[in-house]
């Protein structure tokens, strides 16, 4: 499966997670990684809280950002007043969801997360709709 298709997937079944939550909508943002404006992967809301998601699904277990993907999710939520998250999942894990800030930085200052700093400094959904 190619990692555009993949990606798209997993976006949905985010938002159908938080659909079927009974107290949180979600949508795509249409042209998400396709234009030059900042935009996340999905956008969520419960009436009191905003959520901008970047999401990255991976059989890897590293990933690996570009600090203007990052940087364009920081401005858009700051511009937005939503709260800015990166949901990762990996496969047959699960997603684990953290701010951009809390990435760890390779050597050459790439950010990243691993599976293991995932479930270190991250947050399964549950605890996400709990904050």
């Amino acid at each position: 499966m190619g990692s555009k298709r993949k990606g798209t997937r997993a976006e949905r079944e985010l938002i159908h997670m938080f659909f079927d939550s009974n107290e949180w909508i979600a949508v795509r943002a249409a042209g998400s990684g396709s234009t030059p404006l900042p935009c996340p992967d999905i956008i969520v809301g419960n009436g009191k809280r905003i959520l901008a998601i970047e999401c990255k699904s991976l059989s890897d277990n590293v990933k690996y950002f570009k600090k203007e993907e990052l940087a364009d999710l920081l401005e858009f939520s700051r511009k937005f007043g939503a709260e800015a998250w990166v949901g990762i999942r990996f496969d047959h894990i699960g997603w684990f969801f953290l701010p951009p800030e809390r990435l760890e930085f390779t050597k050459g200052g790439t950010p990243s997360i691993s599976i293991e700093e995932a479930r270190k400094n991250g947050i399964k959904f549950e605890d996400l709709l709990k904050l």
